[in-house]
Formats: C-alpha cells, sequence, structure tokens
C-alpha cells in the first residue's frame, strides 16, 4: 500500500513478517498466507510505535494526576484476533511482543492480569480505610499504576467468565485507553460473542463498543490447527478411567516423586487456604474434584502454579450441561497450566475431544482451545520448553 517505514527496524523484512518467512524458509513452518497477512498488520502497528515515540515525552507526568480526570492521549489502534485453536495467533503476538519498541510493555495471561488487577483494587481500599488516601474510586489510580508499568499490553486467549471481571472491564479499559493503553489479544471468539451467556451481560457490553473503538477487530482463518501435528502421544493423559489408567498414573507418580518424602501440603492465599492432597518438590497431586468441583478460579491456580511446575489430575469426568462451573473451571485450570508451560499427568473418561459432551455457548468455543492445548501439552516441543524455563528449579516470577 505504499507505506513508509520509519526506519530498518521496522520494515516489514526485519519485522514479524520478516521472522515468519524465515521459519518457513527453514522448514519449521509451512507457508500460510492467512499468518503472513496477520505479520503484516503487526509489522504496521510496530512501524506506528516506531513514529510515535519520540512525541510521548511530554506527557509523562500526566500519570501522576490519577484522581484528575486525565487528557485523552493518542494512540495507534491496537489489535484484536480471533480464530480457530492452533492457528498460529500465539506466535505472531509474541514475535511482534519481542519486536515492540516499547520499554513499557507487558505480555500476560488474561486470568493472571485480572488477578492482579483485583489484588491493586483491594490495596487501595485498604489504603482508603487506612485514611492514606481521599481516592474513594479505585479504578483510576489502579489504571494510573498499570500505565505506568505498560503501555502495551499483550493478552494471549483473551476470555471472560467471571463476573467480577465482566463487571469492571468497562471502566477498567475506559481509564486505560485513555491514558494511551495499546491493547494487543488473541481469542477464539469475536468480541460481540464475548461473555456471552453471562450473569449482567448488558452491564458488560459497553467493553465490547470500546473494543470497537480502540482496537482493530481481524479474523485468522488459517484451515490447519498446528497443534494437532504436534501430538506425540506422550502418556501424560490416560483415558478411560479404569484400573489400568490408575495403574498408568501411579506408576508415574512414582517415578516423578522418586526420592522425595510425599506428604499432604496447605497453600495460604488472600487469607484462605488451599488444600494440596499430595506433594512432593515441585510436584502434586490432585483429583478433579479437588481442583474443579471446589470454588476455585484462575487466582487460585495461578498460586498452585506458583509452587508446582508438574500437576497430576486424576479422574477427569464427561462434562455435561450438569458440570457446567466444573467445565469453566477446568477451562481455567487447562489454560494455567498451559501458559505457564507446567507438566501435566492426567486420568479421564475420555480422550480430550471427547470429554464435553454437551457443546453449546461459551464453552462450546473455550474447550475446542482446550482440546487443543490438552494435545499440545503431550508434544516434545511443550516437553522441551517446559524443561527450558523449569531446568534450574527456581519457581516462575
Amino acid at each position: 500500500m505504499g507505506k513508509h517505514w520509519d526506519s530498518v527496524s521496522t520494515h516489514p523484512e526485519h519485522g514479524v513478517s520478516g521472522r515468519l518467512k524465515a521459519l518457513v524458509a527453514s522448514g519449521t513452518l509451512k507457508p500460510d498466507a492467512a499468518q503472513q497477512a496477520m505479520a503484516l498488520r503487526f509489522d504496521r502497528l510496530l512501524s506506528e510505535l516506531h513514529v510515535q515515540r519520540p512525541a510521548r515525552k511530554s506527557s509523562a507526568l500526566g500519570w501522576l494526576f490519577a484522581s484528575r480526570k486525565p487528557e485523552s492521549v493518542a494512540a495507534p489502534k491496537g489489535l484484536y484476533i480471533h480464530g480457530g485453536v492452533g492457528r498460529g495467533k500465539t506466535m505472531l503476538m509474541d514475535m511482534f511482543f519481542e519486536l515492540a519498541p516499547l520499554k513499557r510493555k507487558r505480555r500476560a495471561h488474561f486470568h493472571e492480569f485480572m488477578a492482579d488487577v483485583h489484588d491493586r483494587i483491594h490495596k487501595h481500599r485498604q489504603k482508603l480505610k487506612a485514611g492514606e488516601t481521599k481516592q474513594a474510586d479505585p479504578v483510576p489510580p489502579v489504571a494510573a499504576s498499570l500505565i505506568e508499568e505498560a503501555r502495551l499490553l499483550c493478552f494471549d486467549e483473551f476470555s471472560v467468565t467471571d463476573i467480577a471481571d465482566a463487571m469492571i472491564l468497562s471502566r477498567l479499559f475506559g481509564e486505560l485507553f485513555q491514558r494511551g493503553c495499546i491493547l494487543v489479544a488473541t481469542s477464539n471468539v469475536e468480541p460481540d460473542n464475548l461473555y456471552r451467556e453471562g450473569l449482567n451481560r448488558d452491564l458488560f457490553l459497553p467493553f465490547v463498543d470500546l473494543l470497537k473503538q480502540y482496537v482493530e477487530i481481524v479474523p485468522l482463518d488459517s484451515v490447519t490447527d498446528y497443534r494437532m501435528e504436534k501430538d506425540s502421544g506422550l502418556p501424560v493423559f490416560r483415558h478411560p478411567l479404569d484400573s489400568e489408567a490408575d495403574a498408568a498414573m501411579d506408576a508415574a507418580w512414582r517415578r516423578e516423586t522418586a526420592g522425595a518424602t510425599v506428604a499432604p501440603a496447605t497453600l495460604s492465599f488472600r487469607g484462605r487456604t488451599i488444600a494440596v492432597p499430595q506433594a512432593a518438590g515441585r510436584v502434586a497431586r490432585f483429583s478433579f474434584a479437588d481442583l474443579c468441583a471446589r470454588p476455585l478460579g484462575a487466582a487460585d491456580y495461578l498460586e498452585i502454579l506458583a509452587h508446582y511446575d508438574t500437576l497430576f489430575v486424576d479422574h477427569i469426568p464427561l462434562l455435561g450441561a450438569e458440570k457446567r462451573n466444573e467445565t469453566k473451571r477446568f477451562i481455567n485450570l487447562v489454560d494455567t497450566i498451559y501458559d505457564h508451560r507446567a507438566r501435566l499427568f492426567a486420568s479421564a473418561a475420555a480422550a480430550p475431544e471427547d470429554l464435553l459432551v454437551t457443546r453449546k455457548g461459551t464453552e462450546g468455543f473455550e474447550f475446542d482451545r482446550t482440546v487443543s492445548r490438552l494435545i499440545e501439552i503431550r508434544s516434545t516441543e511443550y516437553l522441551a520448553d517446559h524443561n527450558a524455563r523449569y531446568s534450574t528449579g527456581v519457581t516462575k516470577a
């Protein structure tokens, strides 16, 4: 389109497009026209970020005055990329994030980000109670602190399932966008289908309007689920539920905990406790009921994975309409495991693609992602990622 690229570092050959082409040339990836078109969109955003950078210094002090309504800060439109699982959305966004010429940038799982937001809101309210601030509304100062740390936010697999998140998103991102936030997100669903059957959805819909105003909505229509090609059949997901599956899980548990003391553990988190039935070092074992039949959320799973990088989950049942809450929690659990590159050993009533017996609504969309992730967790590439991340034995921050 005759686009002028302001420096060699933002020319397509040196941006996401260049990296994608290099992977194709090396044989690591197959040519994919949809991915290449999306890479060009990322390159245009990189160029806009490079052009805008010098003009931002004069407004740096604006973030200090959270109690006043901030002046609107101009920013390029972000990207919201939606499409089926395993199409390359995350890969392209990660390339973009690495190349983005901003020091203040953050790449996070959406649930992890929102857990941080709620923690900040809680701390602000504690300050209000203690008389340390007169600002009754916590959202503007929380938005100000977030934008101080990261002007560019990149979310992988954006989905909204929690009513507490849904109710705050419009106000939070209204403040963030006004302060110049640039949002890049991947999702399985288009914005109009977010939180589709959630409680009080009318209060969530203004957030969808905000997305359409500040973010370019783009589908990624690659026809191949590349994750499905990675399934190596590693024995980490046993089905059906029978004595053979139990024996395989017990054998794997003995192997993973060899020489370590196995005992129950308790995690203290936000004034309550999370029971861990069996633990040894960085390995923990739960039943499906322990993790998904109890009222646990994404923040609880994040806390568990702060202590353990290998989880055993026994007896995952078929997930029908009567287990809708359990299904939502299982989706969040798998998302958290995957995002932290933790290992999963599991026994289940059926193969991943057959676990959800009633496919409708939001859970149907989201469970496609869960299936794909359960398959990728079985791949040698995923195991290599896990080993690279945890080989030092240091807990991931």
